[in-house]
C-alpha cells in the first residue's frame, strides 16, 4: 500500500494481494483516522462478501474466487471500544456482466485498488443494538 495526504484526504494505492479491508484498517491506525468516508474502485480475484438477516441477527457470507471488477466500494471508519472500526459495502462486476454486491469482509487486490478517504474532524463510536444486533453508531452527548 503506498498513499499520499492532501488537506483532509487520502488517496491510496493498494496493490496484488493486499486486502482492502485490512488495509483501510491499518492506514486508519497509522494515521489516528477516527472518523473517515472510503470509497474506491480496482480489481479483485477473491472477496468474502455477506448479507445481514435481521430477523435471525446473523450474517450469510459469501466466497467468491474469480476475476471481478469493483463496480463501486463505499463505507465509513469509525471506532467501537477504542479500536478503528472499518464498515464497507461492495458491489463487484463478475463475468457474464453479472454483479455481486454486500457487506465487504475481505477482498484480495488482483491488480490494483484506488481508494480515497476522506477524513472528518472528530470521533462517532459504536454499541451493539440489541433490537437489529448490529454495532450502530452512538453518538455521545
Amino acid at each position: 500500500m503506498e498513499y499520499r495526504k492532501f488537506g483532509s484526504k487520502y488517496v491510496v494505492r493498494l496493490d496484488i494481494g493486499e486486502d482492502i479491508v485490512q488495509s483501510v484498517k491499518e492506514l486508519a491506525e497509522k494515521e489516528g483516522i477516527r472518523l473517515g468516508v472510503v470509497t474506491g474502485i480496482g480489481a479483485v480475484n477473491k472477496a468474502t462478501i455477506g448479507l445481514y438477516e435481521v430477523s435471525k441477527q446473523q450474517y450469510i457470507s459469501t466466497e467468491l474466487s474469480e476475476d471481478m471488477e469493483i463496480v463501486s466500494l463505499g463505507g465509513n471508519i469509525s471506532e467501537m471500544n477504542g479500536e478503528v472500526y472499518v464498515h464497507l459495502h461492495i458491489a463487484l462486476g463478475c463475468s457474464g456482466s453479472n454483479v455481486k454486491a454486500g457487506h465487504l469482509n475481505s477482498a484480495i487486490i488482483s491488480g490494483t485498488g484506488e481508494l480515497i478517504i476522506d477524513e472528518i474532524v472528530g470521533a462517532v463510536d459504536r454499541v451493539k443494538d440489541n433490537v437489529s444486533g448490529l454495532n450502530i453508531f452512538k453518538f455521545n452527548n
